[in-house]
C-alpha cells in the first residue's frame, strides 16, 4: 500500500473505538479519526468468532486488498480500523469491495470529484 501504514498499537485502536466516527455495512464496520500525519494508518480486526486462523487470515487479506485497490480515492490523514463482521467471510470479493467504498463514502472519506 502506497499511502497507508499499519496501525499496530492497542491504545490507537481503543482511541478510535471510543472517540472515532463510525459506520457499518453488511460485512464490515469502520472507525476513523483524523491523525494530522498526512497519511492514513490502517488496522484490521477479525474476531476469533469468525472461525479458525485460515478463515480469519483470508478475511483479513481480502479486506486489505479491497482497501488497497481504492486507496488513492480515500482522503489522507486518518487512522482507520476496519472490523470484519460475520458476513465478511462469505461475502463475495466484489460485494466486500463495494461495501468498503460505500462505508467510506458515508463517513465522508472519499476524495471529491472535480
Amino acid at each position: 500500500m502506497h499511502f497507508t501504514e499499519s496501525l499496530t498499537e492497542n491504545r490507537n485502536f481503543m482511541r478510535l473505538y471510543r472517540s472515532g466516527k463510525n459506520a457499518a455495512g453488511a460485512a464490515i464496520a469502520v472507525y476513523c479519526k483524523r491523525n494530522n500525519l498526512g497519511m492514513n494508518r490502517l488496522g484490521i480486526t477479525v474476531s476469533v468468532k469468525l472461525g479458525g486462523a485460515v478463515i480469519r487470515n483470508r478475511t483479513r487479506r481480502r479486506i486489505k486488498e479491497a482497501y488497497r485497490l481504492h486507496e488513492a480515492e480515500f482522503r489522507k490523514g486518518y487512522d482507520i480500523v476496519i472490523v470484519a463482521r460475520h458476513r465478511a467471510k462469505t461475502e463475495s470479493f466484489c460485494a466486500l469491495e463495494q461495501g468498503i467504498c460505500k462505508v467510506f463514502q458515508t463517513l465522508g472519506m472519499m476524495k471529491e470529484e472535480k
